[in-house]
């Protein structure tokens, strides 16, 4: 697994105490990576939407959730210190449906300020926002995972200015939060080429590109070949024609950073949508 040293460790894990003293430390956490695939997947029943729920129900309810979505993109990281963020229906107009669901548990103002804390004397910074609600990458996936929207959410942003390695560092800085009973979860797609879908059919083939990417990226996971996942385009066309854009993949890169060398990784879904979205999932703990 790639390390990377962090810089003032002793006065940024004060800090950090200071601003979660009233926090009970917790069992380490999961990590999650969720490809969330299509908003209509909020709606529907399928073999992915029934793997969240079995999900949901495996893990340990947390005092906080913190979403690193695809559909957040900031210049400069955000968090969300908004104590009620509401649903944001953020896509086009596929199913009136959709706009029926309303998924807003409380936010976590107290545990979204940490995040900042744990950076302080680094070389990143976490500003707040007091504005963001929840974007599709988290609420259409946590609506089946815990269906009473009874857990506290926040989201962090993706600087979309930024190299993915610098997300990778910036999850490392992060690994304590899994102490204070936040589970962090990385709403992307490891696949994600929308010129390339057959939209006229969910199950579709998946073209060969897709699948040798998705495979690729499955070894280096089950190697802990972090590195080469952080610079994927060097892994030839397929990456190149899997992650024409990196918004959906770099949410990945947070759940590397922040996993430890004995978590043990664990697949919960794999599979393709419309022949160019790849919805593999998988956990550390």
């Amino acid at each position: 697994m790639a390390t990377v040293p962090l810089v003032a460790p002793a006065l940024r894990l004060l800090d950090f105490e200071k601003a979660t003293q009233d926090l009970p430390n917790t069992e380490k956490m999961p990590l999650l990576f969720i490809g969330h695939g299509h908003p209509m997947n909020a709606l529907w029943d399928n073999s992915f939407t029934q793997s969240l729920a079995e999900v949901g129900k495996s893990v340990e309810k947390p005092n906080a959730i913190m979403v690193i979505s695809a559909h957040w993109e900031t210049r400069g990281t955000f968090v969300s210190v908004n104590p009620k963020p509401t649903t944001i229906y953020d896509f086009g107009s596929f199913d009136n449906r959709l706009f029926q669901i309303k998924y807003e548990p409380a936010g976590h103002p107290e545990l979204a300020r940490a995040t900042t804390q744990l950076v302080e004397g680094t070389e990143f910074k976490i500003q707040e926002d007091t504005g963001m609600g929840l974007d599709h990458g988290a609420w259409t996936v946590l609506h089946h995972m815990f269906p009473n929207a009874d857990i506290p959410v926040f989201q962090m942003s993706i600087d979309y200015s930024q190299p993915a390695e610098y997300h990778y560092k910036l999850g490392q800085a992060l690994q304590k939060m899994r102490e204070k009973g936040v589970l962090i979860l990385g709403s992307g797609n490891i696949v994600h080429n929308l010129g390339m879908l057959n939209w006229r059919e969910m199950d579709a083939k998946p073209h060969d590109w897709a699948v040798e990417f998705d495979d690729m990226v499955k070894k280096r996971l089950d190697d802990r070949n972090f590195e080469e996942l952080i610079y994927y385009r060097r892994l030839g066309n397929a990456a190149t024609m899997s992650v024409p854009s990196n918004d959906h993949y770099l949410p990945m890169m947070y759940t590397l950073g922040l996993a430890q060398e004995k978590d043990e990784l664990k697949y919960t879904f794999e599979g393709f949508q419309f022949a160019g979205v790849g919805m593999r999932c998988f956990q550390f703990s």
